[in-house]
C-alpha cells in the first residue's frame, strides 16, 4: 500500500504523511495480481460461465481471486515488504469482521452465519483490500475505470435488448431481465452498477484527451442512462438524479461546466421517448399508495418491522446474513430481505456493526475529498482528480441506493470504496515524489 497508517490526519504537507510506500520501495511489483483482478472484475460483471457453461465447473471467479491473492503475497513477501499495510480503513474492516465473529454465538443461526460470512462476505471482503494494494498507480487506476466503463456496455445493451424484445421477469412487477450474472441479472442491481459506474464513465469523459474517447464515452454514457431507464427502478432513477446533481455542483465552476447545459438539454429533449408509464412508476416513490405491485408498500413496511425488530436486540444483533430470519420472526414468513443496507447492518449486527460500516464509509470519502481538494489546488493531477470526483460521487450514489437495496454485503461498495482507497494513496505517492523533486 502507498500511504501509512496517518493519512487521515489534517496536515498542510503530504509528503509528512504518506513515507515511501512499501511496495514502491524495494523494486517493482509483479503485475500478475492486477491482471488477476482485472480478470475477476471480468468474470464478475460478465459472467463467461453463463453463456459457455462447460466453464462453469471451472470456478473463474474464484480461480482468479485465488490467483490475485497469492501472486500479491508472493510479490510482497519475495521483496521483504508486509502482504497488508495496515491503515485506518484496514483496521475498521478487520474490526468488523472481528465484531462479525463476535456476534456469531449469538446468531439465529450459528451455522448459518459461520457459512453466510464464509461463502459471500469474506470474499468480499478480500477484494476490497487486494484492491487497494494492487491498484497502486494512476496507470492502474485509470485502466481499471476503462475496464468497468467498457463492461458496461455488453451489460446496457443487453437491458436495452431484453426491454424491447419484451424479455421480462415474472411475476407481479414484470421487469425487464438484466444481464445472466449474479450482480446485474436483476433490474434493480443492473441498474445499480451501471449508475457506479457511470460516474467512472463521467470521470474518464471530462479527461478524455482525444476526440474519439470524447465520442466513445458519451455514447457509452447515453446507452447507461438508457438501460437505467430500461430497468424501471425507482432507486436507479433516484441515483441518476442525484449523481446528475452532483456532477454539476462540481462542474459549475469549471471549464467543462458546458456539459452540464448539454445533458440538461438532451434529458429534456429525450423526456417524449420515455416509455408512457416510466412516469407513473417513479411517481409512486412519493405516492406509495399508488404502486399496483405492492413491492413499494412491502418494502416500507419491511424497514419498519426491521427497526422495530432490531431495537429487541441492539447490541448483537440477529447474525450476519439472517435478516430474512429475523423478519420472518417479526411479520410472517414472507422470505424477503429488507431493502436496506443500514437496516441490514442494524438488524445482523446491532448498533455496532452499523456504526463500524457507517465508519468505514467515511473514512473512503474522506479520503477522497482530501485528494480532490489538495488535487485542485496544485493543478498538476486533473486526470487523478476527475477519478477521484467520479468515485467520491460513485460512493454518495451508493450511500442514496444503499436506502432501498439488499446488498450490505455484496460487491457494489466495496470495489468502489476499494478504488477510492486507492486513488488516495496514488496521489499521496506522486505528491510525495513531486516534492522530493
Amino acid at each position: 500500500m502507498n500511504s501509512d497508517a496517518q493519512w487521515w490526519r489534517a496536515t498542510s504537507r503530504t509528503p509528512a504523511l504518506t513515507p515511501a510506500a512499501p511496495c514502491a520501495a524495494k523494486g517493482a511489483g509483479s503485475n500478475v495480481p492486477f491482471y488477476a483482478l482485472l480478470a475477476f472484475t471480468f468474470i464478475m460483471l460478465l459472467s463467461p460461465q453463463s453463456w459457455l457453461p462447460a466453464l462453469a465447473p471451472l470456478r473463474l471467479a474464484l480461480l482468479s481471486a485465488l490467483v490475485a491473492v497469492l501472486a500479491h503475497a508472493y510479490s510482497c513477501l519475495r521483496r521483504g515488504l508486509p502482504v497488508i499495510t495496515f491503515c485506518p480503513v484496514v483496521t475498521i474492516t478487520l474490526s468488523l469482521l472481528a465484531w462479525i465473529v463476535l456476534t456469531i454465538p449469538f446468531s439465529m443461526w450459528p451455522g448459518g452465519s459461520v457459512e453466510y460470512l464464509v461463502a459471500n462476505y469474506s470474499k468480499t471482503l478480500i477484494i476490497f483490500v487486494l484492491l487497494m494494494h494492487v491498484v497502486d498507480s494512476f496507470h492502474k487506476l485509470n485502466k481499471v475505470c476503462w475496464w468497468l466503463v467498457l463492461m458496461s456496455i455488453p451489460l446496457a445493451l443487453t437491458t436495452i435488448f431484453n426491454y424491447v424484445s419484451g424479455q421480462y421477469l415474472e411475476g407481479a412487477d414484470a421487469r425487464v431481465h438484466g444481464y445472466q450474472a449474479g450482480l446485474t441479472a436483476n433490474p434493480n442491481d443492473m441498474a445499480l452498477m451501471l449508475n457506479l459506474i457511470f460516474c467512472l464513465c463521467i470521470a474518464l469523459l471530462l479527461s478524455a484527451d482525444s476526440a474519439f474517447k470524447r465520442l466513445l464515452l458519451l455514447a457509452i454514457a447515453a446507452v447507461i442512462v438508457a438501460a437505467i431507464v430500461a430497468t424501471f427502478s425507482r432507486a436507479g432513477f433516484l441515483t441518476l438524479g442525484v449523481i446528475a446533481i452532483c456532477y454539476a455542483w462540481n462542474l459549475r465552476n469549471s471549464r467543462h461546466r458546458i456539459w452540464v447545459a448539454v445533458a440538461l438539454f438532451f434529458a429534456v429533449a429525450a423526456l417524449p421517448l420515455a416509455p408512457s408509464n416510466y412516469l407513473q412508476r417513479i411517481n409512486s416513490i412519493v405516492n406509495i399508495e399508488t404502486d399496483a405491485t405492492g413491492s413499494a408498500q412491502s418494502r416500507l413496511s419491511d424497514m419498519k418491522t426491521a427497526l422495530k425488530r432490531s431495537a429487541a436486540q441492539p447490541i448483537f444483533g440477529a447474525g450476519i446474513g439472517m435478516d430474512i430470519l429475523a423478519l420472518n420472526e417479526a411479520r410472517g414468513e414472507q422470505w424477503l430481505q429488507v431493502h436496506n443496507v443500514y437496516l441490514q447492518f442494524l438488524l445482523d449486527l446491532g448498533i455496532l456493526g452499523l456504526g463500524l460500516f457507517l465508519a468505514l464509509y467515511y473514512k473512503c470519502y474522506e479520503g477522497l475529498s482530501k485528494l480532490i481538494r489538495r488535487g485542485r489546488s496544485q493543478h498538476t493531477m486533473s486526470a487523478l482528480v476527475n477519478i477521484g470526483i467520479g468515485l467520491k460521487i460513485s460512493l454518495i450514489a451508493f450511500a442514496v441506493s444503499a436506502m432501498f437495496y439488499p446488498v450490505a454485503y455484496n460487491f457494489y461498495f466495496y470495489y468502489m470504496a476499494g478504488l477510492a482507497v486507492a486513488a488516495w494513496r496514488i496521489y499521496a505517492k506522486q505528491d510525495r515524489e513531486g516534492v522530493a523533486r
